[in-house]
């Protein structure tokens, strides 16, 4: 796809390093918030800086009551769930290995069309991409040397959360990519739905675990207003500059931004083999987006 225009680097460049730096800054959020808690303010934080937006841009919003329903369904499954089950996660993982296994997204999408949403087809490559990606994930988890159980349950969370991303992107593509709104009016929608999802939770339960301190502060406003408000904006102008082949390619970005920040701020390491399983799981990303090819196959409509 040709690009449209030059100015589109930056803007693909602070949306990677946003992204990238989301698991970072959950950490610092855990400090002073349960995983409830970070959800929730993420979304509200976010939410907030949408609806400015949307005012300032004069967004014409759904009117029609199966439109948020279906909205309210892609904010289950897109930020409600996973936001609160990458937080879980992160309480028994560090930040670079959720950065990297949030790049199973893709297998996870492929994973769940071959199930629900059929119509949406899958090639060879793809499933080959899934092997990769297993493969990747088994290595990441070090499944057969790692006897923390804590770590453990931290994955399946995390992979949890990617199944949920998995669920929303097809559901997304079928009821909600359609309708006549723009992208930022259906993201602002989504996003305030998902605060809504949270809210009954979060008035039944104690969200704050300790003191607010600089750290927890820093990162949920970091999170909110910009790894769920702007990131949201950066990504639709990217693909309206770049086109979505080129903008889509920000997800391998954020495995990179999550590890080297967590290795500055955070001190974390990885096994050798768990950076060997990292590389495998982008090249399965790669081969279930049609990046790169292995074998040739009829084109489809993916």
């Amino acid at each position: 796809m040709k690009v449209k225009s030059s100015n589109w680097l930056l803007g693909y460049i602070a949306l990677g390093i946003t992204w990238g730096s989301s698991f970072l800054f959950i950490k610092w959020g855990l400090l002073s918030l349960s995983p409830l808690g970070v959800a929730f303010f993420r979304g509200f934080i976010g939410g907030i800086t949408l609806i400015i937006y949307s005012l300032i841009t004069k967004q014409k919003f759904p009117k029609k009551p199966i439109e948020y329903f279906h909205i309210a369904v892609v904010a289950l499954f897109l930020n409600s769930i996973p936001s609160f089950l990458f937080g879980l996660g992160e309480k028994h993982v560090s930040s670079i290995t959720a950065g990297i296994l949030n790049a199973t997204t893709p297998l996870m999408t492929i994973l769940v069309i071959s199930i629900a949403f059929r119509e949406q087809k899958i090639n060879l490559n793809q499933w080959i991409g899934l092997l990769f990606g297993f493969l990747g994930v088994l290595l990441v988890t070090d499944v057969f040397n790692n006897k923390n159980s804590g770590s453990v349950f931290g994955i399946l969370v995390l992979l949890l959360a990617t199944l949920c991303y998995g669920i929303s992107m097809p559901y997304s593509r079928r009821y909600v990519t359609t309708l006549p709104y723009s992208s930022t009016a259906l993201a602002t929608t989504q996003v305030c739905s998902s605060v809504i999802i949270l809210l009954p939770f979060v008035l039944s339960s104690h969200i704050l675990i300790s003191s607010w301190n600089l750290k927890s502060t820093l990162g949920m406003l970091l999170l909110g207003a910009l790894g769920t408000g702007f990131a949201y904006i950066w990504n639709y102008r990217n693909v309206k500059l770049a086109g979505s082949t080129i903008a889509s390619t920000v997800t391998y970005l954020t495995p990179v931004v999550a590890t080297i920040l967590g290795f500055l701020f955070l001190k974390e390491k990885l096994q050798s083999v768990q950076y060997l399983g990292g590389i495998l799981i982008l090249i399965s990303a790669a081969l279930v987006q049609g990046r790169i090819k292995i074998l040739h196959t009829a084109k489809t409509n993916n």
